[in-house]
């Protein structure tokens, strides 16, 4: 298991420096109905419209919490005491739609959630997401976690239709559960779909069709899906935010930045990372220097990367909570509120940096956090607080310290500890945990067999947050682990879809140290993002179809076992019992059909014919330049060149694999 040495490496950064969550996707549970109506054809940019009745619709109540209400040909909902009883309690309606036949391309997407009272009343009802699974047989023991609002309609007439716009929360074909909630005390009653006259819920999607070009257009082999479709998935996808390394850290030109200066070079921060060539081998994508507020500004744009990316959010490593680092961690929570209250940050204390902090000091600090809408919830209200070698401190301290969060701060905690060794501790902190984590490992030998932790977890009645990485060289630690290009990548995606975890966390998001970023890089630029993204994308909703052909290279600069010509008297060795180290280039093809491959490394082709789809060959590294084309019927159809050269005399260490996809110029 890696063990991340979070307080040495803190030292070294000078500068002021879901309810029950199901484990089958909800579009899984019930077969696709036809649409009530077919889409209406029209004219170019004249909206065409489409209307789907229900697939299942169920209420459920607080006041009889383990009785199901299937066979009710009405749907009640209401907020803490329902005035029409004696029966005290909320009532919540469920509704799933099957969304089919709307374009990849289409335009101006609109959806309307139409509901038919039975009552006259003032009352407001919103429509919000549901991230969990449910099925008719649903009761208030059983429902589902909620997500965020979608829309709301105040004042309901009987017999007559109300609608509530949730064009939020649907792009285009998928399926989409809503919950109907609200805080009056005057139940609204509606028609389920078991009412005669087809009077039961109804969602009506508008749209204009597309010029057809769409789906070619951008980075990606396909067409992402729309940030609400993807949030709207039970499955959430985070990235571990590492406040050390923000975009800069001194606000200056790139060329000649903090990092260019100290982090980059060997004889940085007066040589104290001299041993080792330099403590970074990348860093993030630099930019001009701003005014202002530019270390918030900063913090934004991340936040917006990683939303394109179609993250969920950061699961942010809290190192301290009173330095530099603490005054990183809100300001980054403070940018996911500004910039998009629906992206979320999943408070992570680091139990290496916070080893001397006390509980309760703890537990102001992430109250303090948790006010923010931003922060992590449950649909029950839960916060999620996930720990970082939360074995640092026993279980008994934590269900003491989620206690004092609870009598002191009001906030109930739903624990999911990332565990340095999970089956050490599983059993020790399965009683007061939601779910689980761990760290990992970051080379395909140590991930042939991701699945037996997932199943270890479900089987304990716990979700589980999966670990997604590409790579991992630590120039200060004198290790590394042979990647495989991006074999590791692709490996720890699979076995995050194949064991069905609930959650996903990429690590990391920007650890330069370690190298493990997935962020916009110098060496990388948004590659292994993109590439992230298809898979994401398979995760969340099944794989996506490949609408425009993409390759991506992946190679390191040099053999691994070069002698660097500065004197370094620290080199990385591998790590003991990984996956061997190999001098390869890679080239991974995302295709709309088969196509011959030509690549050149060191100025030696080589060809083969890929499939459509996905596929990767690997080839010998060589020193030089490596570019890769795909051609089809005589034809190019894209073609990408490395700008990083492979030389067989580094300067120093450099293991890091750069990536470089045809999909971006």
């Amino acid at each position: 298991m890696i063990n991340r040495y979070r307080t040495a490496l803190a030292a070294l950064v000078t500068l002021a420096a879901l309810g029950a969550a199901p484990t089958t996707p909800a579009s899984a549970l019930t077969p696709a109905p036809a649409p009530a109506s077919a889409p209406v054809p029209a004219s170019a940019a004249t909206p065409v419209s489409a209307t789907f009745a229900a697939t299942d619709d169920v209420f459920v109540s607080q006041a009889e919490p383990a009785k199901n209400f299937a066979t009710a040909t009405w749907l009640s909902v209401c907020g803490g005491t329902c005035s029409s009883s004696s029966a005290t309690g909320q009532r919540i309606a469920l509704t799933r739609f099957k969304v089919t036949g709307i374009p990849d391309d289409a335009e101006n997407v609109k959806a309307t959630l139409e509901v038919t009272s039975t009552r006259t009343t003032a009352t407001t009802v919103t429509a919000r997401t549901v991230t969990g699974g449910w099925t008719e047989a649903a009761t208030w023991n059983t429902r589902p976690a909620l997500g965020d609002a979608a829309g709301s309609h105040t004042g309901f007439t009987s017999g007559q239709t109300a609608k509530l716009d949730v064009s939020s929360a649907v792009t285009g074909d998928g399926t989409y559960s809503f919950a109907l909630t609200q805080t009056d005390d005057t139940p609204t009653v509606l028609s389920s779909s078991r009412e005669s006259g087809d009077r039961g819920p109804r969602l009506t999607v508008s749209y204009t069709e597309g010029s057809g070009d769409e789906a070619n257009a951008g980075p990606l082999p396909f067409a992402m899906p729309g940030t609400a479709q993807l949030r709207a998935s039970a499955r959430k996808v985070f990235a571990h935010y590492f406040p050390p390394y923000p975009v800069s850290l001194d606000n200056q030109d790139p060329a000649s930045d903090y990092y260019a200066r100290n982090y980059l070079k060997p004889d940085g921060e007066s040589g104290k990372h001299s041993a080792y060539g330099g403590l970074l081998r990348d860093r993030p994508l630099g930019r001009a220097p701003l005014s202002g507020d530019w270390a918030s500004a900063d913090y934004e744009t991340e936040v917006r990367q990683a939303v394109a990316a179609g993250l969920d959010g950061f699961t942010v490593d809290i190192l301290s909570v009173t330095s530099s680092q603490w005054t990183r961690v809100r300001k980054l929570v403070a940018a996911a509120e500004a910039v998009d209250p629906g992206f979320k940050i999943v408070l992570m204390p680091d139990m290496n940096g916070l080893a001397s902090v006390d509980a309760a000091t703890l537990a102001t600090a992430l109250a303090d956090l948790a006010a923010s809408k931003s922060v992590y919830r449950l649909g029950d209200g839960r916060l999620v607080v996930a720990p970082f070698k939360a074995e640092g401190r026993t279980a008994a301290w934590w269900s003491d310290w989620m206690k004092t969060m609870e009598t002191e701060h009001g906030i109930k905690v739903a624990l999911v500890p990332c565990l340095l060794d999970f089956n050490k501790y599983r059993d020790a902190f399965g009683p007061i945990s939601y779910g689980f984590a761990n760290w990992g490992n970051r080379n395909p030998a140590a991930n042939s067999s991701l699945t037996t932790n997932i199943n270890t977890a479900h089987g304990m009645g716990r979700i589980w947050m999966q670990p997604v990485s590409v790579q991992d060289e630590r120039p200060n630690q004198g290790i590394y682990d042979e990647a495989a290009n991006t074999e590791n990548l692709r490996a720890t995606w699979k076995g995050a879809i194949d064991g069905k975890a609930e959650w996903v966390q990429l690590t990391t998001w920007n650890d330069y140290s370690e190298n493990t970023q997935f962020a916009p890089s110098r060496n990388a630029g948004w590659t292994y993002l993109d590439i992230s993204a298809y898979y994401l994308t398979c995760y969340k909703l099944g794989c996506p179809k490949i609408t425009k052909d993409v390759a991506y290279l992946t190679h390191r600069v040099q053999p691994y076992a070069a002698q660097p010509s500065y004197p370094e008297t620290k080199l990385m060795k591998p790590r003991a019992g990984g996956t061997p180290s190999r001098d390869t280039v890679e080239v991974l093809t995302m295709l709309t059909a088969a196509g011959k491959v030509s690549v050149t490394v060191g100025g030696t082709t080589q060809t083969y014919d890929a499939p459509a789809g996905v596929s990767a060959r690997t080839f010998a590294l060589k020193a030089g330049t490596v570019s890769a084309s795909v051609a089809r019927n005589g034809a190019a159809v894209t073609e990408v060149t490395s700008p990083y050269k492979v030389t067989a005399t580094p300067y120093v260490q450099d293991l890091h694999y750069r990536a470089v996809s045809s999909g971006r110029s």
